[in-house]
């Protein structure tokens, strides 16, 4: 793998597409592109999408240092600070419609934490303020408002009642408590304090490793447990590998942002085991890409975007921190070949959200929705391009 390769997919292809989802009538990004990258300007706009895009453009800037990229994580922001915040109840809605109004004022803790994300990315790349005040009335609703003394709890009405985690629950299973909410409230808590270095940020990310390693990570098998009951008894057999190994490499990066050496050597084990478990279940040997998930003994070949994206900064954070274990860059630079040759769409620059398991793509696959961003993929650019 060669660094300008990550370069030039990054500024010749994800950027450029993404350009084209600014929404320069109504602020912010169009929620919903077709297959041929055909924007919907009438779509909702998912809050979760536009955090992502202003993280995106913000670490782009970051990365780059190019004046017209903090131009559209600016744009992202204004829509970001001015439509997608309650003003009344606190927290950020779930999705609002194209002109800005609520369209559903759900509040979910995974929608608060990448919120929080985005901003801190944001405020590091402009140095504006009063980025890092929102991000940190979103830390303290998190706080205040989305946990128990347990920890961290899922949906909640506009008025931060708990509602049904439909959301984020998935599998036949309606979870209480998820370990893909957790993570995300870790990575934008590690990004806050890399902000700021605020101790009760520092504290409450010791606090989520402890969750971690006491109620989410499986130690008998190896692997998170995905979803859970009020009391983290896990409600399903599943191994989700994306997941996995994408914990792997947040989980450590949380470590050396916190700068605490205690900390890191009690979760890396969980960190090792991890991306070990990864690379020995969830590699598909025929194709050299990583499977989606296994639940009981049946095993889900799909080729997830976001999954093949996680596994190659994964992989090479897991060869990084064991360099003996060469597999590990071995698997990394295959999976960098499969994108490029199958999940890449070489008409549009971004990638196909999903391959079947017989290596082929169905037709007509958004390329742009709540969920599809350029979150996963250009963060594996940025951390390649850092890390090679």
């Amino acid at each position: 793998m060669e660094k300008a390769v990550f370069h030039n997919h990054l500024c010749n292809d994800l950027i450029p597409f993404w350009n084209k989802m600014k929404d320069n009538e109504n602020g912010g990004f169009y929620g919903y592109a077709d297959q041929n990258g055909t924007a919907d300007k009438s779509s909702v706009k998912g809050a979760i999408l536009n955090s992502r895009i202003l993280w995106f453009y913000s670490e782009a800037y970051r990365l780059l240092n190019e004046s017209e990229l903090l131009e559209m994580a600016t744009h992202a922001y204004d829509f970001l600070a001015d439509y997608c915040f309650d003003s009344r109840y606190g927290g950020v809605f779930w999705s609002v419609n194209a002109d800005g109004s609520p369209y559903d004022d759900t509040k979910h803790t995974y929608n608060q934490a990448f919120a929080i994300y985005a901003l801190s990315a944001y405020y590091q790349a402009s140095g504006r303020k009063n980025a890092l005040t929102l991000a940190y009335s979103l830390y303290h609703t998190i706080e205040d408002k989305c946990r128990d003394a347990d920890g961290y709890l899922e949906a909640f009405n506009r008025e931060f009642s708990p509602v049904s985690n439909d959301k984020l629950s998935e599998n036949g299973v309606m979870a209480e408590r998820t370990m893909n909410t957790l993570l995300h409230v870790l990575e934008a808590y590690t990004e806050l304090y890399k902000a700021d270095s605020f101790s009760e940020v520092g504290n409450s990310i010791k606090e989520i490793m402890r969750l971690f390693k006491e109620k989410v990570y499986n130690y008998d098998k190896k692997i998170c447990d995905v979803f859970f009951d009020i009391n983290y008894k896990s409600l399903i057999d599943l191994e989700s590998y994306g997941h996995d190994i994408e914990a792997s490499w947040l989980i450590d990066r949380g470590c050396a942002v916190l700068g605490d050496a205690d900390c890191h050597n009690e979760m890396l084990p969980i960190i090792n085991d991890l991306a070990e478990g990864a690379y020995l279940n969830g590699i598909d040997n025929e194709y050299k890409a990583m499977n989606n998930e296994r639940e009981n003994d049946s095993i889900n070949r799909t080729k997830v975007w976001w999954v093949q994206a996680e596994s190659v900064t994964g992989f090479y954070n897991a060869y990084q921190n064991n360099p003996a274990k060469t597999e590990y860059l071995h698997i990394a630079e295959q999976i960098w070949e499969y994108i490029t040759n199958h999940v890449i769409d070489k008409n549009s620059g971004e990638w196909f959200e999903n391959i079947e398991a017989d290596n082929t793509v169905k037709p007509d696959q958004a390329l742009v929705h709540a969920w599809k961003c350029p979150y996963h993929n250009g963060r594996m650019c940025i951390e390649m391009i850092k890390r090679l």
